[in-house]
């Protein structure tokens, strides 16, 4: 993404903005809050304020030129589902639309969000992961079954290849990285594991818990 329409300069509007800016992206931001736009504006490339409901308003932005709009609104559903529909009527590429409760991620897709994100409850979803589990350090979910484990190497794989655990075959579950020393490398069949180690494991979380029995 080179390009990016942030609507909303909240907290979270402001995170995304300003860490798209520093991978190089150019950010535009919108608010009707002229003290959140003062704030955010030594960040971003430009940052205007205006009502996003208003078509007319949106439309002086050329939104179709963004590589992605993302609606941060979180406060006023109307307002997120109103904006989400006039981007896509604009000829938005992309929206992105952040909604609090799983019946506002129904009907953001439903009126033209290409994707929605739920940082509550993937928050709440990591938290509960990582301190229920004894082993399992971080993670990252991609879908409903399979996620990325940040994991504690079990004291039974000391000294042993990943070709001779075989854990691909046994549980599905896939090795993608190994931290050690704070390096992180890509294993290879040979590679030795010791203790200390971090494991990142690609897989469903029913056969991590069997994997690492946990």
């Amino acid at each position: 993404m080179d390009s990016a329409l942030i609507i909303g300069a909240g907290r979270f509007g402001m995170h995304i903005a300003r860490r798209m800016s520093e991978l190089g992206c150019e950010v535009m931001v919108v608010d009707k809050n002229e003290d959140r736009i003062n704030a955010i504006l030594p960040f971003v490339t430009d940052a205007r304020i205006g009502e996003c409901t208003n078509a007319d308003f949106m439309r002086t932005l050329d939104v179709s030129e963004f590589s992605v709009c993302i609606v941060t609104i979180g406060e006023d559903f109307q307002s997120s589902l109103e904006t989400t529909s006039i981007l896509k009527d604009l000829g938005a590429r992309v929206v992105v639309s952040r909604a609090v409760n799983d019946i506002q991620v129904k009907f953001l897709l439903r009126n033209g969000a290409d994707e929605v994100v739920y940082p509550e409850k993937e928050m709440a979803m990591r938290v509960a992961t990582k301190y229920a589990s004894n082993g399992i350090l971080d993670f990252i979910q991609f879908d409903g079954n399979h996620s990325i484990f940040e994991l504690e190497l079990p004291a039974e794989w000391n000294g042993r290849t990943l070709s001779q655990l075989d854990i691909r075959k046994k549980y599905s579950i896939n090795i993608i990285a190994v931290k050690r020393g704070g390096k992180v490398e890509i294993p290879k069949p040979d590679t030795v594991f010791a203790l200390g180690d971090t494991l990142f494991a690609l897989g469903e979380l029913a056969e991590i818990k069997k994997c690492f029995k946990i």
